[in-house]
């Protein structure tokens, strides 16, 4: 049986926003070397087996419309990048959940997504699309929102360190889409963030902080969470404030990074034997077994609307009439 005790890295990056898909392969190499850093540097205290990067790690939707996204920035996955990391993860027997890409895919035309994927030594284990995109300003689609999209939006891993999932950034402002993949068995859920001043890791408004301990503790989860650490100058026009974390199931804090820009490791252990055996022994404050999942019937009401990624491109504008579309349906009668 795998071991399953192990170190996990959340790793936070400050670099500048590249203008094109050029600068991709370079940006994966440091990406590369970081991981090398957080394995070989941590050895004498343990084994590194999961490393994960923030939202954005390798480009960020800095242009305004789905023409410039889909130009300049976007690319196909699985592609050579990802072998590369494809080829680390056997290297250094890591499990890695990469920085976001902008994605395009031939199946859904006229779309671009932000995508993170989970990659262990033995390849690709899935693609999370971004599903609760930041609106009005990201512009990339949800697929949520694409008429006729069959793949799970949650996707979850069965691995040899424990069953993992993934959400990005926003997605973790909504208790409904971590508890998806808590319910399917996830035991450590990744926060791949991006997530700006002032709703970081300081009080008064350290959402990050608050969030990510209350989905850790609610879903018996472990939580590992690496946000943007990117200066003003090299992301505007907000200010990253890092912060990255582990959490463990009782939502404590294992460790943190010091809250500020900058690239930081940020390392802390993850026992999936002892989360197993807290499920399976607790009776109380146990949110999983105590879901009352019937009696939220009015969630199931739509809100949001789905279709705005279809034939008509995403547009700021766009967005905004979503919104105030939605607004309108959820209010009470």
């Amino acid at each position: 049986m795998a071991n399953m005790r192990y170190l996990a890295a959340a790793i936070q990056t400050d670099l500048p926003n590249p203008p094109d898909r050029s600068s991709l392969p370079e940006r994966v190499g440091h990406l590369l070397n970081l991981i090398d850093n957080a394995v070989g540097g941590y050895a004498p205290f343990g084994d590194v087996r999961l490393v994960a990067f923030p939202e954005f790690a390798h480009a960020a939707p800095v242009y305004l419309t789905i023409e410039e996204l889909r130009d300049k920035l976007a690319v196909e996955l699985p592609n050579e990048q990802t072998d590369r990391y494809i080829a680390k993860a056997k290297e250094r027997n890591v499990y890695i959940q990469t920085g976001t890409f902008l994605e395009v895919d031939r199946k859904y035309p006229g779309c671009v997504f932000n995508t993170t994927c989970l990659i262990g030594p033995e390849g690709l284990r899935y693609k999370y699309r971004k599903v609760h995109t930041w609106i009005p300003w990201e512009v990339h689609a949800s697929p949520h929102d694409i008429p006729g999209y069959d793949e799970p939006l949650f996707p979850v891993a069965d691995t040899d360190i424990g069953v993992i999932g993934t959400a990005i950034c926003y997605d973790w402002l909504f208790p409904e889409a971590i508890r998806e993949l808590a319910v399917q068995g996830a035991e450590v859920l990744v926060r791949v963030s991006a997530y700006m001043d002032p709703w970081g890791a300081t009080p008064p408004m350290d959402w990050w902080t608050v969030v990510n301990r209350c989905r850790a503790l609610e879903n018996l989860a472990f939580v590992v969470a690496a946000n943007q650490g990117a200066s003003l100058s090299h992301y505007p026009p907000f200010s990253w404030p890092g912060g990255s974390m582990v959490v463990d199931y009782d939502g404590r804090i294992l460790a943190q990074a010091d809250p500020g820009p900058g690239e930081k490791i940020v390392v802390a252990p993850v026992d999936v034997a002892a989360l197993r055996a807290e499920r399976e022994r607790r009776s109380g404050h146990h949110m999983l077994a105590h879901r009352r999942s019937e009696a939220y019937p009015t969630q199931r009401r739509a809100a949001y609307p789905g279709g705005t990624a279809g034939e008509k491109l995403l547009s700021i504008e766009g967005n905004e009439d979503a919104i105030r579309a939605s607004k309108k349906q959820w209010k009470a009668p």
